[in-house]
């Protein structure tokens, strides 16, 4: 009997394989070691392959389409649900050979290794810019026990941790001062690492033709963009911008029930750093956008004016979603809204 369809639970050394036939009867679930994986998939004709995307699953997508199987990632999310009593990696292995064979089952598109190269600087700046505001945080909590309160920033505290390695101390016990100078020191490095890997980016973002088309939009600049085009890929995995925007997890979230609609907050699932990046960067359009009113088109003043603050950024963010999705799509240049 000739497998068709296999579920395979992803581990760092011992996976397990779940496969059945054309009429679900299972063939086997067998656990298969690192070292011996490609060989066992090599011996079988080409099939479904589902996995979870998770860690790694991209590498093992790759090596499994390059001999032949039809590869397919699942949220994990979504795998859940077919999962029956307990929780073993063999369970998991049918869940999932399960779950691929749905016809409305959603799939996450492979990204290629260049994608994930870029990823991983995106990645890294991000924590290096996380643990940058832990450094801040921790020299104003410092500075403020001794009675010095520093202006709100970064860059408010990046002159001070300059001042003071330069020699200018304040008015602190040696103790303390000798402490703070190590994070300034600390503090220093983090901040010149976020500049080369902003840097990075930049330079990959402009190498880019997508890329540079998604920075014309307000509110988009280049770490943005190249998150975007490393992250979705290819656009028409979408079928309209609305599911762009639902999987960036900027719709509302809709708990109707008996005829009545009712709709929430935004959902806040899928990628929760693209979201932060459209956020932030439609925070700053509307900034600029209630100082210079002149400077902004008609919708954005009609959200800013008819809606509180946070509700129009999040619009607006939803909005740029869409205009991302017709934009990568359709390969169009940015147009700005009449209305």
């Amino acid at each position: 009997m000739t497998v068709k369809t296999i579920g395979l639970d992803l581990a760092k050394d011992v996976f397990q394989v779940h496969g059945i036939s054309a009429n679900g009867r299972v063939i086997f679930n067998k656990k298969v070691k690192r070292a011996k994986l490609l060989q066992f998939f090599e011996s079988l004709p080409p099939c479904v392959v589902g996995m979870e995307a998770c860690g790694s699953a991209h590498h093992w997508g790759r090596e499994l389409r390059k001999l032949g199987h039809d590869v397919r990632l699942m949220p994990a999310s979504y795998v859940k649900p077919y999962v029956k009593r307990g929780k073993t990696d063999a369970v998991d292995a049918e869940a999932i050979c399960e779950a691929v064979r749905r016809p409305t089952m959603r799939f996450v598109e492979l990204k290629t290794e260049d994608q994930q190269a870029i990823l991983t600087i995106h990645r890294t700046r991000d924590l290096v810019v996380r643990q940058r505001t832990q450094v801040v945080n921790m020299i104003r909590s410092i500075l403020r026990e001794f009675g010095h309160v520093l202006p709100t920033g970064v860059e408010a505290v990046l002159a001070f941790a300059k001042r003071h390695l330069d020699g200018d101390l304040p008015d602190m016990p040696e103790l303390a001062n000798g402490i703070l100078g190590t994070l300034c020191h600390q503090l220093m490095g983090l901040n010149t690492r976020v500049v080369g890997y902003t840097k990075m980016i930049e330079q990959h973002a402009m190498m880019n033709a997508d890329a540079r088309r998604l920075m014309r939009i307000p509110g988009i600049g280049p770490i943005t963009a190249s998150a975007i085009i490393a992250t979705i890929g290819d656009a028409k995995q979408f079928r309209t911008g609305r599911d762009l925007a639902a999987w960036l997890g900027l719709t509302p979230l809709n708990k109707s029930s008996g005829g009545k609609e009712r709709l929430g907050k935004i959902t806040k699932k899928g990628d929760r750093y693209i979201r932060k990046l459209l956020i932030v960067g439609m925070t700053s359009r509307a900034l600029m956008g209630k100082k210079h009113p002149e400077r902004v088109d008609l919708w954005t003043a009609k959200i800013l004016a008819g809606k509180p603050f946070r509700l129009a950024t999040v619009a607006m963010a939803n909005k740029a979603a869409r205009i991302v999705w017709a934009m990568l799509t359709k390969q169009q240049d940015y147009r700005q809204p009449s209305t």
